[in-house]
């Protein structure tokens, strides 16, 4: 061999080896990236749950609101209607007098 064709090989053996070290970089990149992709997703499926969770407990307060505001409004209609009792009752001592 001459060389120039050894020069070649060497030249070419460089390439393989920054070929092949490229390729490793890469690798490891893509393992790093799809190990990331999971934990993102698993991340994403514990925000999900956890805002079903958050819509259902909101959805029961609103429905325990929506009670309470009508026990509210049976108390009011039970104090108007102890109202009008009480002015009956007035009527009706009037009329005994």
């Amino acid at each position: 061999m001459s060389v120039q064709q050894d020069n070649i090989g060497v030249r070419i053996k460089q390439k393989i080896q920054l070929l092949v070290s490229a390729l490793d970089k890469e690798k490891h990149e893509n393992e790093l990236l799809l190990n990331q992709n999971i934990e993102l997703k698993r991340l994403l499926n514990e925000k999900e749950q956890t805002f079903i969770e958050l819509k259902e407990h909101h959805d029961r307060l609103k429905f325990a609101k929506s009670l309470q505001a009508s026990n509210q409004e049976v108390h009011d209609a039970k104090i108007k209607v102890n109202r009008i009792v009480r002015e009956i009752d007035k009527c009706i001592a009037l009329l005994n007098r």
